[in-house]
C-alpha cells in the first residue's frame, strides 16, 4: 500500500533553519509530494533542491498556500503574524518556529517527546507553535524527571552559540577569530559586545523584572507544555563564543528525591536523550559532540547539595537542529500520521 503523501510549504526557505528544514525533511523522508518554497520578493529567482531536483523559490504571499497540507514557517515573527492566518484559511496546517503564537492558550506549544497528545489541539486554531530553542533542550530532560516526581522549581543557566543570533553572528564569531590571529583588532555588529574571549550574559531585551525576554521563555513554555503554573523556572541566559550548539546547567528541587542513579536510568530510557556521564573518564556532554546531530546529551548528573530533593545536571544540544528545524518536522510527522 502507498503512503499518502503532503503538499508542503517552507517560508523563509532561504533562511538558515528554512534551509536546515528542508534538509531534515529529506533525511527524514518526511512523506512529501510536492513542495514549496517560499520567501521574500528578493529572493525569487533562487533555485534550490529537492531531492535533487530543482524548485524555484517563490514570493510569499497570502496566495501562496492553495493547496497546501502544512506550512512551515521560519521567517520570523512579522512574517507568522501577516500570513500564517492566510495559511489556515486556504486549509493548511501551519506548524511555526516563531515566538508570536507560543503562549497563546487555544495554540498547542509542542516538543514531541514531551506532549505529543497536545498536536490534537491543532483545530482550534490551526497553529501549532514550536517552542524557544533554549527551552527544547531542556524540557526534553526534564520531562522523564517529572513524570517519576513533580518538578517543583529550576534554576538554569544557559551558555548559548554564536548560531542562536543567526548566521551573521556566526561569520563574525569567525572573522573575530582571524582577526585576532592576524594582529587585527575585531569589532562587531551581531552583538552589544565582541563575543571572542568573551561571555554576554544577555539574550533578547530586558523586561521590567530584569529578566530578558529569552529567560522568561524557559519559565512560561516550561510551564505551558508541563501544564503546571506552580513550576518555577528561574534562567541566566548568556551567549559564549561557541559556534553551533547550547549547553545548559540545571538545578531541580522535586516533590521526592531522585537519587543520581535513578535520573540515569529515567534518562536513559527516555526519548531523544542520550546519557553521557563518566566523570573519571573525563566524559561529559560537550557542543563538539552535539552539533549537527538530534539529540540532547545529559551528563554531569548529581545530587544538589545545597537544598532537599535536589538534582544537577549538564544538558547540551543542537538548537538549530532539535531546537528549531527537527522539532518542526517531528510535529509534522505526528500530524501526518495520526490526524491530517
Amino acid at each position: 500500500m502507498s503512503r499518502k503523501e503532503f503538499t508542503v510549504a517552507v517560508t523563509g526557505a532561504t533562511g538558515a533553519v528554512g534551509d536546515l528544514m528542508i534538509r531534515v525533511l529529506e533525511e527524514r523522508d518526511f512523506p512529501v509530494g510536492d513542495i514549496r518554497y517560499l520567501a521574500s520578493s528578493r529572493s525569487v529567482g533562487k533555485v534550490l533542491k529537492w531531492k535533487g531536483e530543482d524548485v524555484p523559490v517563490q514570493e510569499l504571499t497570502r496566495d501562496s498556500f492553495s493547496g497546501v497540507d502544512i506550512a512551515f514557517f521560519s521567517a520570523g515573527g512579522g512574517r507568522s503574524q501577516e500570513f500564517a492566518p492566510a495559511a489556515v484559511d486556504a486549509g493548511a496546517v501551519v506548524v511555526d518556529n516563531s515566538s508570536v503564537f507560543r503562549m497563546e492558550p487555544d495554540i498547542p506549544l509542542v516538543v514531541p517527546e514531551v506532549n505529543p497528545d497536545d498536536i490534537a489541539h491543532y483545530t482550534d486554531r490551526g497553529i501549532i507553535a514550536n517552542p524557544n530553542c533554549t527551552t527544547i533542550i531542556m524540557i526534553v530532560a526534564l520531562k522523564p524527571l517529572h513524570d517519576y516526581s513533580r518538578i517543583k522549581r529550576v534554576v538554569v543557566s544557559s551558555y548559548q552559540s554564536a548560531s542562536g543570533a543567526g548566521a551573521k553572528a556566526m561569520e563574525e564569531l569567525k572573522k573575530q577569530t582571524r582577526d585576532w590571529v592576524s594582529g587585527k583588532p575585531f569589532e562587531g555588529s551581531a552583538f552589544q559586545y565582541p563575543l571572542l574571549f568573551n561571555v554576554i550574559p544577555h539574550i533578547d531585551s530586558f523586561s521590567e523584572n530584569g529578566y530578558t525576554r529569552e529567560e522568561m521563555k524557559m519559565h512560561n513554555e516550561t510551564r505551558k507544555m508541563l501544564h503546571d503554573d506552580d513550576i518555577n523556572v528561574s534562567a541566566t541566559c548568556v551567549r559564549v563564543p561557541v559556534l553551533t550548539a547550547h549547553s545548559e546547567a540545571v538545578s531541580i528541587e522535586t516533590e521526592r528525591e531522585i537519587h543520581p542513579e535513578k535520573a540515569r536510568e529515567l534518562l536513559a530510557e527516555a526519548p531523544g536523550v542520550e546519557v553521557l556521564d563518566e566523570p573519571a573518564d573525563n566524559r561529559y556532554p560537550m557542543p563538539i559532540y552535539t552539533a549537527g546531530g538530534d539529540t540532547c546529551y545529559v551528563g554531569r548528573i548529581r545530587k544538589d547539595i545545597s537544598t532537599r530533593n535536589g538534582l544537577v545536571f549538564w544538558v547540551v544540544g543542537d538548537q538549530l537542529r532539535k531546537g528549531a528545524a527537527t522539532n518542526a518536522v517531528q510535529i509534522a510527522e505526528i500530524l501526518a500520521e495520526k490526524y491530517l
